[in-house]
């Protein structure tokens, strides 16, 4: 049984080795009969080859790909140029913009070069580039990035006969943007987008711009919905490392102007309706109390609904924001309202706390016959009829009010009654016109937000 287990091994493995064999005719005459005779031969197996054929054109092999081009010598030069795709968002709360971009290198590697007749370049996906030397870029005080894998990665790697190299990848990246909120929302703000090398100091590695402010390109379709876009530019800097040395970088820098009109809807023109809407209380009768402390204390927490709205939405920052420095003067505003009725009020209170007193002291003007003639006679008030008409109210109620003036002005005029009174000395300047401080708030409030709106705007716009 062993023996024949032994056949069928021996047999299969002939078989094997029969199938790899390929009849080829070679040219051979025969020495005897000047005939042809076959010569079997191996056919190499390329599935077991291990370069392709573009790996054998670039000698992949033959080089360590693992150092940099003249390793030892003068740095490599690696120029840049950087085509922006879009600028996605820029975030006021967490002080970064998203871009995305398509980043070009440019370099010489003479380990590369090949053999060419026409001087034609050969273009690789991402699997070649695994396996030579190539930049080692990063985004400085980035925050995310990725190279976009849809439907492949979006990489590309075109190599030239002389050994010139470039390298492009589509890539998305979220940075840091350091903006100063002061003028919020009448701001501009600059941010950039940092480039450098990860292990080469410029000893070994010379970052430039490839064509200056030209290396820069951008869609002009790119469109911010609270930005206007207002100009992209390079420049190039050292970066030192205490422990590394010194780095070069490169830096793309572009300024944005915030659109004001968004602001000027959901935050201005509210907060200052509902200002003019504080002021409609001065036309209001002092007396109608259910009527002016609503109107007050309904403005005094919408003004605070939108300053809590607009601060939800922003960075806590440690200073004070334009639109803090308006929304906080229309509080006060409104807040003074409030304040002015109190102040009419309170002081209509004292008024007719005194009127009270001073009826007390008054003699009695049962023996009067007609009160209303007696104002009326000048003889005895003093007062002519027109006199009387302009007196005014002097914010008292419409019922009595003047004839209790008269009465009262005609009780001084007489020296016996005028002697009981002496504590009321002064007695018309104590009253107190409490109409007049509403009189005064309807210029004074719409002129004093008026001055401020002026100024405000004048630097800030």
């Amino acid at each position: 049984m062993q023996v024949d287990a032994v056949l069928v091994l021996f047999c299969v493995w002939l078989g094997s080795q029969a199938g790899d064999l390929q009849t080829e005719q070679v040219a051979k005459r025969d020495q005897n009969g000047g005939g042809w005779s076959p010569i079997y031969k191996r056919s190499p197996d390329m599935t077991k080859s291990p370069m392709t054929k573009s790996e054998q054109l670039l000698r992949i092999d033959d080089h360590d790909f693992t150092m940099r081009p003249a390793f030892g010598g003068p740095p490599i030069p690696v120029g840049v140029d950087v085509q922006v795709e879009s600028l996605d968002t820029i975030s006021e709360v967490d002080m970064d913009f998203t871009m995305t971009l398509y980043l070009r290198h440019y370099w010489k590697d003479e380990r590369l070069s090949f053999p060419s007749t026409n001087n034609q370049s050969m273009t690789f996906d991402s699997r070649l580039v695994k396996k030579i030397w190539v930049p080692d870029m990063f985004f400085v005080h980035s925050k995310r990035s990725f190279i976009h894998d849809t439907t492949t990665d979006n990489v590309m790697l075109r190599v030239y006969p002389d050994g010139n190299v470039l390298y492009s990848l589509r890539v998305t990246v979220t940075a840091m943007c350091n903006m100063d909120l002061s003028r919020f929302p009448l701001d501009t703000q600059t941010c950039s987008l940092e480039i450098e090398s990860y292990a080469y100091t410029d000893d070994d590695l010379m970052l430039y711009w490839k064509k200056g402010n030209e290396s820069l390109n951008t869609d002009d379709r790119i469109s911010l919905s609270q930005f206007l876009i207002q100009k992209f530019h390079t420049t190039t800097k050292l970066a030192f490392y205490s422990s590394t040395g010194w780095y070069n970088r490169l830096y793309i820098h572009f300024t944005l102007r915030r659109h004001i009109f968004f602001f000027l809807l959901q935050t201005y023109f509210p907060a200052t309706l509902m200002v003019m809407l504080s002021w409609v209380s001065f036309w209001i009768d002092r007396r109608a109390v259910p009527a002016r402390v609503p109107l007050g204390i309904t403005t005094v927490l919408t003004m605070s609904t939108i300053i809590t709205g607009v601060n939800a939405s922003m960075p806590r920052v440690s200073y004070i924001k334009a639109v803090d420095i308006y929304l906080w003067v229309s509080f006060v505003f409104v807040f003074l309202s409030v304040i002015e009725y109190a102040a009419v009020n309170y002081l209509s209170t004292v008024q007719e706390r005194k009127e009270r007193k001073l009826r007390e002291r008054l003699p009695c003007t049962c023996g009067i016959g007609n009160p209303d003639e007696m104002m009326i006679d000048p003889q005895i008030t003093g007062y002519g009829s027109m006199d009387i008409n302009t007196t005014g109210n002097y914010g008292m109620p419409e019922n009595g009010g003047r004839q209790e003036r008269m009465l009262a002005q005609v009780a001084l005029n007489d020296p016996q009654i005028a002697s009981q009174v002496k504590p009321s000395r002064g007695y018309v300047n104590i009253w107190i016109d409490t109409h007049a401080i509403d009189k005064y708030s309807r210029v004074v409030f719409p002129g004093a937000y008026i001055l401020f709106n002026i100024i405000y705007w004048s630097i800030y716009s």
